[in-house]
């Protein structure tokens, strides 16, 4: 057992409440702390706002575990641990040609618990982050080494990737990778969100990877986008016009932490997340909320919550749109259908946020909407079952594979008990 040197989430929003809190060095290290506890939860790199990793047993970080990085022969897959962040694998495919086919903003997120939790980046034909998984390797409810792949688990794998920390404690993912490309980002200005909505399609299918950001109470949006040098240029943004110096997603802020701009080429892993590896994004001090709703509703999503700008803007740093590719893992937030996900990074004022996030979701939530797993949300278990339609498929696999519940926490107690709606 350790003392762990800040032992609250990133934002600085909760503590958490572990009983014991463990950051082993070795997987056998790891294998006893299972063995040993009654309730065992995974932590990564402490980005998500609300208490999916939590415990009131024992908290295990997974940043110290051995770095593994190995690329497979034949290059199609490349083997990591699961502390190790992004921004390190992205830049060890970088120098060995390679590329995984998305990011997410943030590169300093740990890869095992961005899988764990449906976490994505953007492009209308870039599916999320865990559906690179190819196989997992984890300590399970018996501390034993288990490996599960697509190959050999056919019919449970889509449930054991975004699992929500529920299945054990993951050491290794193997990933499928690509050729590595470059990318050319470009930032366009002003545009009305009227005419986003009315030309959704057409915006965020205009290159590989589109983020529109938003205050909601200018009534306008920037919009990002991220192309591919060996694509077909990109035509201009009609509406808007284009940004001559960089810009940061938050209005007014300075550009200095996010990725280089002005259409200048650069490796992928340098261009799709929106802030640098070197630089923390913000303080932290903030809050997030995020909804993935099917593609078909972003214009009425819009106009919804364009009718809820004025109450938006006091409590909101800046909002994002982006689309997501329809995978096939079980708590994915993209299960099923192509989807536009919108994102609220909120200030750090959780009474002032609560009655303006109730009202979006009020909003989105008879367009199907699916909160994101490490984010804010005011969604019961009964909604959350009602959201995922995999949920019953789950907590039968959550309770065979963990019978006694050892990776349980009241998260997790809540949602996999409650079933469906």
């Amino acid at each position: 057992m350790s003392s762990l040197p800040q032992w609250t989430n990133w934002a600085g929003n909760l503590a958490y409440s572990a009983a014991r809190r463990h950051e082993p060095g070795t997987v056998a290290e790891l294998q006893s702390i299972v063995r040993a506890g009654s309730r065992v939860r995974a932590l990564g790199s402490r980005h998500s706002f609300n208490r999916v990793a939590d415990t009131d047993g024992d908290l295990v970080s997974t940043a110290a575990l051995p770095p593994v990085l190995r690329i497979a022969e034949d290059r199609r897959t490349v083997r990591v641990g699961g502390g190790v962040r992004y921004a390190v694998l992205a830049e060890r495919l970088w120098q060995d040609g390679l590329a995984l086919a998305n990011l997410a903003s943030l590169p300093h997120i740990s890869v095992a618990g961005a899988v764990a939790t449906g976490t994505h980046g953007s492009g209308d034909r870039n599916q999320g982050l865990a559906s690179a998984v190819q196989a997992l390797r984890l300590v399970g409810a018996s501390g034993e080494l288990e490996e599960l792949s697509r190959d050999t688990e056919p019919r449970d794998f889509p449930g054991a990737v975004v699992a929500l920390g529920a299945l054990g404690v993951v050491t290794e993912l193997t990933l499928a990778v690509r050729p590595a490309f470059e990318v050319a980002q470009r930032v366009w200005l002003g545009l009305p969100l009227p005419r986003l909505a009315e030309e959704f399609e057409q915006v965020f299918g205009s290159a590989y990877s589109v983020s529109a950001f938003t205050t909601w109470g200018s009534d306008r949006a920037a919009i990002w986008r991220k192309e591919r040098t060996d694509a077909p240029a990109a035509p201009p943004v009609a509406g808007a016009v284009p940004a001559t110096d960089e810009q940061h997603p938050i209005p007014g802020l300075p550009a200095g932490p996010c990725t280089a701009q002005l259409g200048r080429p650069g490796p992928w892993h340098e261009r799709l997340p929106h802030f640098k590896p070197e630089f923390t994004p913000s303080s932290g001090d903030e809050l997030q909320s995020e909804y993935l709703l099917p593609r078909a509703g972003a214009a009425e999503a819009i106009t919804r919550l364009r009718a809820l700008g004025d109450r938006l803007a006091p409590v909101l740093h800046v909002g994002e749109i982006r689309t997501v590719a329809a995978d096939d893992l079980w708590l994915s937030p993209a299960y099923g259908r192509d989807s536009v996900a919108f994102h609220f990074t909120w200030i750090a004022d959780l009474g002032s946020v609560e009655p303006v996030l109730a009202q979006v979701e009020a909003a989105l939530r008879p367009l199907a909407a699916r909160p994101h797993w490490g984010k804010l949300s005011a969604f019961t278990p009964g909604e959350l079952a009602a959201a995922y339609p995999r949920l019953t498929d789950f907590t039968r696999l959550a309770q065979h594979r963990d019978p006694h519940g050892r990776f349980g926490s009241p998260f997790l107690d809540a949602l996999i008990v409650s079933g469906p709606a």
